[in-house]
């Protein structure tokens, strides 16, 4: 038993010596396969745990409370099975001997190459490119938020704060590999455990104070409104949810893998049920259908201030900091492309030859996105366009059709006809939330502005 096991590890450290030979700079230098199952636990709380989970009390606002509770545990039920799914594929191809680094490379074998090169690749460099504009957007809203709090008649515009954060940015893009983000990806875990309870325990405060809104928990009477909110309420659910880079952060592992992701998953979902449900339920009781797109702005009414300041700039310093993980986290696909296209894998990592054009694409990359976020302050809008058409195939759609295809259940069996509804049911809600997504922009692009101050 013992040798039997010794010979298992060992065969798999020869397979992975021998895949390593064969990798490209991207996946040699990027995709690191170094990590335990903590440090997955790690990557997967900062890429799926993150502020966009402090406008679940707005979705709850178009669904009520039964609704939003259902769609947030149906949410986190699917996910968890989905993602429990694609490890488990990837597990299966690396005990044959290939072993997927990246979401493209499972399309591109499992489904064929065009799949991967057209549909998947594309879209999933959509979803993540489309993350790091909206943190860094938000960012500088988080950060225009303080200085308004410290500063009420000042004079900077949002896109000098976009800068600001983009700024950040540039210096923690430089951040050589995924696995040398796992301490700063332990600090991003704290900081939403931190600004969670913060929103809370605001939330709370607020409804149990005399200077919150009267709760009013009435959903709209007029049926176009009402139907394209749940629509619109479920896709900001399922982007909440969404996470797109499962094959990347499954590649961070050390061989052998197997059980290590569901783990990792383990961690991930203790934290996102802690922080999902008391920040949706908590905002949702006190601010009723009054609940903003990002529960934060609640805590100021009319320029009033309904918690003491210190507590805003806090929460707002917690938000801001792990925006920044959640940033370089979806840099790294990006940051993989780069690198395979600029990077010599026969050179060293540390080597002048790769050193300088990793700094100077990186650094035009981050510079494309924070003048982006800078130039469209109402990105918000877009992300949920590409929510529908990227988070909802990549993290509930494609998973189920990978599992079918790779260990081909029986028609007859269960979990075939799951995963088949799983996959009609979510494609058909991608195209509905699209059309809300659509209906909405067309509904606010009167107010759009390039580099407006809003």
């Amino acid at each position: 038993m013992g040798t039997e096991f010794i010979d298992n590890v060992s065969s798999s450290h020869h397979e992975y010596h021998d895949h390593e030979k064969k990798l490209d700079a991207g996946a040699l230098f990027v995709l690191k396969s170094k990590g335990s199952w903590v440090h997955c636990g790690y990557h997967l709380s900062t890429s799926i745990v993150a502020p966009p989970l402090l406008s679940l009390p707005f979705a709850f606002a178009s669904l009520g409370w039964w609704g939003g509770i259902l769609c947030l545990v149906i949410g986190a039920l699917v996910t968890f099975y989905s993602y429990n799914l694609l490890s488990m594929v990837l597990e299966h191809h690396a005990h044959l001997g290939h072993r997927h680094l990246r979401f493209r490379d499972m399309a591109n074998d499992i489904l064929g190459p065009r799949w991967g090169r057209y549909y998947v690749g594309p879209i999933q460099f959509m979803v993540c490119y489309g993350a790091v504009i909206g943190s860094t957007l938000l960012g500088g809203q988080c950060m225009k938020a303080i200085y308004l709090l410290l500063n009420p008649n000042g004079a900077m515009k949002l896109y000098q704060f976009v800068v600001i954060f983009g700024g950040l940015m540039l210096i923690l893009a430089q951040m050589p590999s995924f696995h040398s983000l796992r301490h700063i990806n332990l600090i991003s875990l704290l900081l939403c455990l931190a600004y969670s309870a913060c929103a809370t325990a605001g939330s709370i405060y607020i409804g149990n104070s005399s200077k919150g809104p009267d709760k009013d928990y009435s959903i709209s009477n007029d049926k176009e409104t009402r139907i394209f909110g749940v629509f619109n309420a479920i896709a900001i659910i399922a982007t909440t949810f969404g996470n797109g880079i499962i094959p990347e952060i499954q590649a961070t592992i050390a061989p052998p893998v197997k059980g290590k992701m569901f783990k990792g998953l383990c961690i991930c979902y203790a934290i996102l049920s802690t922080t999902f449900f008391s920040v949706a339920i908590s905002g949702y009781w006190a601010f009723g259908n009054q609940a903003e797109g990002l529960i934060l702005s609640n805590f100021t009414q009319n320029g009033h201030n309904l918690v003491p300041k210190s507590f805003i700039f806090i929460t707002n310093i917690f938000t801001i900091l792990q925006l920044s993980a959640v940033a370089v986290v979806y840099l790294q696909p990006t940051n993989e492309v780069l690198e395979r296209t600029f990077a010599d894998a026969k050179s060293s990592e540390f080597s002048t030859r790769n050193v300088i054009p990793r700094l100077i694409s990186r650094s035009i990359s981050v510079i494309i996105s924070t003048t982006i976020a800078a130039m469209l302050p109402f990105f918000g809008d877009i992300n949920a366009i590409i929510g529908a058409f990227g988070f909802l195939p990549l993290d509930f759609v494609l998973p189920v059709i990978f599992f079918n295809l790779t260990f081909k259940p029986s028609k007859k069996k269960p979990t075939y006809w799951l995963n088949m509804a799983i996959a009609v049911f979510f494609s058909v809600l991608g195209v509905i939330a699209a059309v809300a997504a659509v209906r909405q922009i067309s509904l606010d692009a009167k107010t759009y502005r390039l580099f407006a101050n809003v």
